[in-house]
């Protein structure tokens, strides 16, 4: 009898440690590690980002903004404004000083967003800040066609190492002009509803591409600057940033900067570029000797091939959007309406200006800056890069030489040389 009560309790003492470990691992598996393996194992181009962690953007030991005014949302004792213009926020946060020597550029940070953005863009922000600014401390604007709101402010404010800039966008910059025909617009949108093309029925997007097209350049707050980075909500920067893209884009006489390049719906530009070509007739002398033609046209111009810079990420000049072809350019353009009766878009915009105004060696390819922005992935293509710059993407990732890219095209029409190893990330 005494083995056999032994040999039961044996068993109890093994049933009862196999089933506290199978409760311990049902309950940590929800736990903060399953964040960690979401975020660290490689995002698929098929899918959005996911959630992050809410302590990303929260635990930060940095002083509260002040109450805010009735006007825009900020303490005059804290900020400067003036009633068009918008704020600006000194940077009276607890950073650590900008490590990085030297001069910097005159430029800036540009998102457009809305109150709704915030922790979208406070993501976005602490991957520039973490893997470049917090080096060189640049300043970054923030416009809206509404004001912004005061956590907002406060969440943006915390986050940025330079001055932050709050501005409102022009009623006349974000409404239909004059000459567009409502109704001739409203049966577009909808037929591009019935048809299922991307943002084919929204009047917002179309005011953001419009503005983002022939406005955001002309605000205000980028008067004084030379240089800006377009940076949009939820994206990605897997690389670090050691040498400052703005000086050299200043150094080097670059105009427009780019991280991907791909193929435009055929569906929402069907005239564009028979009213560029049109524009091309009126004012030649626009059109720049030794171009980029031939990355946007396979057959000398008589046809659009689709290829432009993805603009959710472009470094660039503003000096080249104020100059007097780019602002006759996106003049003829919105005068012919595109933007509503069609559905053009930004980045096709900057980019045919950019390969007709600018010669091929004012444009440069950020190789690495690996980059993301839903869909896609731009990740270096050597493993050389990719140690230097302590990058965290997948080179499986990369889009840069798939099918549906342009960059591949970019490499060959400008007689460059592809990096080393991008056959083994052509499919």
């Amino acid at each position: 009898m005494p083995a056999a009560a032994n040999v039961r309790t044996l068993r109890f003492v093994l049933l009862a440690f196999f089933s506290v470990a199978v409760l311990y691992k049902v309950f940590t598996s929800t736990g903060p590690a399953s964040y960690a393996s979401d975020i660290t194992s490689g995002i698929s181009k098929d899918k959005a980002p996911p959630t992050l962690p809410k302590t990303e953007v929260t635990e930060h030991n940095v002083p509260q903004v002040a109450a805010a005014d009735t006007d825009l949302g900020t303490d005059p004792s804290t900020s400067t404004s003036t009633p068009n213009l918008g704020t600006i926020t000194p940077n009276d946060k607890s950073f650590p000083p900008a490590i990085a020597s030297g001069k910097r550029a005159n430029a800036t940070f540009i998102t457009l967003a809305r109150n709704t953005d915030t922790w979208e863009i406070a993501k976005s922000i602490r991957h520039v800040e973490d893997r470049f600014n917090r080096k060189f401390n640049y300043d970054w604007i923030f416009l809206n066609d509404q004001p912004f709101d005061d956590t907002f402010k406060q969440i943006t404010t915390r986050l940025v190492s330079g001055k932050t800039k709050y501005g409102i966008i022009p009623k006349e910059h974000w409404s239909f002009p004059d000459w567009i025909d409502q109704d001739k617009a409203a049966r577009v949108r909808e037929d591009m509803r019935q048809r299922k093309i991307i943002y084919g029925d929204s009047i917002s997007y179309r005011h953001m591409c419009r503005f983002e097209s022939g406005f955001f350049f002309e605000h205000e707050l980028l008067a004084d600057y030379e240089y800006y980075w377009r940076v949009e909500p939820s994206i990605k920067l897997f690389c670090d940033i050691d040498e400052d893209p703005f000086k050299f884009m200043k150094e080097n006489n670059k105009k427009y900067g780019f991280a991907i390049s791909l193929y435009e719906y055929k569906e929402t530009i069907p005239t564009l570029w028979d009213t560029t070509k049109q524009f091309m007739t009126q004012f030649p002398q626009h059109i720049v000797e030794g171009n980029n033609l031939k990355f946007v046209s396979d057959d000398g111009g008589k046809t659009y091939n689709g290829c432009h810079f993805w603009s959710n990420f472009e470094i660039g000049s503003l000096d080249f959007l104020r100059s007097p072809a780019y602002r006759e350019y996106f003049k003829f353009l919105d005068k012919a309406g595109g933007f509503f009766y069609e559905r053009w878009g930004d980045a096709p915009v900057h980019s045919l200006a950019a390969a007709l105004f600018l010669k091929k060696e004012e444009l440069h390819f950020f190789n690495n800056i690996g980059y993301w922005h839903v869909p896609f992935t731009h990740c270096p293509t050597s493993e050389e890069d990719r140690e230097k710059y302590k990058c965290s993407c997948n080179p499986k990732d990369n889009f840069d030489w798939k099918g549906y890219s342009c960059t591949s095209r970019y490499f060959e029409v400008n007689g460059k040389d592809k990096p080393k190893g991008y056959e083994y990330q052509m499919n």
